[in-house]
Formats: C-alpha cells, sequence, structure tokens
C-alpha cells in the first residue's frame, strides 16, 4: 500500500518543488510566453485584416474589370457599327459613282454610235452616188451611143423642160 499511497514529507516536498517552479515560471517564463502569445494573435488579427482588405481589393479589381470589359464591349460594338454604317456609306457612293459614270460612258457610246452612224450614212450615200453614176454613165453611153438615139433624148428633155 505504501505505492498507492504517498507520505506526508513527499507530499509536502513536492508543494514546495511545485511552487518554486511555479514562481521562477511565473517571475521569468510567463511574461515572455504570454507577450509572444499576444504578439502571435495580433500578427494573426492582422494577416486576417490584410486578408479581408485583399479580398475586398480583389472583389472591387474584379467588379472594375468586369465595367472596364463591358466599356471595352460596348466600344467595340459601336466601332463595328460605325464601321458598317461607314461601308455601307462607302458601297452606296461607289453605287452612285457607277452609275453616274455608267450613265456617261453609256452616253457618250450612244453619241459615238450616232456619230459612226451618221458617217456610215454618208459613206453609204457617197458610194450609192458613185454607183449611181456610174450606171448612168454606163447607161448613157450605151443609149446614146446612137446618134439618131442622142436627138431624140434631146428632144425628149427639152419638151419636159418646155413643161416645167
Amino acid at each position: 500500500m505504501d505505492l498507492i499511497i504517498p507520505g506526508s514529507g513527499l507530499i509536502i516536498w513536492q508543494i514546495i518543488g511545485f511552487s518554486i517552479l511555479l514562481f521562477i515560471l511565473a517571475k521569468f517564463a510567463w511574461k515572455p510566453i504570454l507577450s509572444a502569445l499576444d504578439e502571435r494573435e495580433k500578427s494573426i488579427e492582422e494577416a486576417l485584416k490584410s486578408a479581408e482588405i485583399a479580398r475586398n481589393e480583389m472583389a472591387n479589381l474584379k467588379a472594375e474589370n468586369e465595367k472596364i470589359i463591358h466599356e471595352a464591349k460596348l466600344e467595340r460594338d459601336e466601332m463595328l457599327l460605325k464601321a458598317t454604317e461607314t461601308a455601307k456609306k462607302i458601297v452606296e457612293e461607289a453605287k452612285d459613282v457607277a452609275q453616274v459614270e455608267g450613265a456617261k460612258m453609256l452616253e457618250a457610246a450612244k453619241k459615238a454610235i450616232e456619230t459612226e452612224k451618221h458617217a456610215a450614212m454618208e459613206e453609204v450615200k457617197v458610194q450609192v452616188a458613185a454607183l449611181s453614176l456610174s450606171i448612168a454613165e454606163k447607161v448613157l453611153r450605151k443609149s446614146l451611143a446612137d446618134e439618131s438615139k442622142q436627138k431624140a433624148l434631146v428632144e425628149e428633155w427639152i419638151k419636159e423642160y418646155k413643161l416645167n
């Protein structure tokens, strides 16, 4: 039973040793341990605050980035709209210019055709006149080869001339 119940002297010495240990710890170790714990708690609190600030800044940056992206999309859409409008205007202007130029070219072609037509008609007239003269000359030579026929023709012309 000695092992189970300690002696009274042992208990007193253990209380004295524990009190000395408690005094030494309170005198030399307690304050540094508490100050280290306080510093650790403060650094953890500061880290948590910094993390919260960083989280808020990230949320703000994310919102700002989304706003910038939205504005960029709107600006891009506006630029595309302006570009399509400009392209339509350019196409319309080109069509108008092409129509005007086409009309001018058509008119010039008509004038050229008309000029060529008149020139061809004049040339045909000249050729017809030359051909007619040639035929008339040949006919007159044959019909006027005889002197009696010449006199008859002259008399006929005189009669016609007198009637007119």
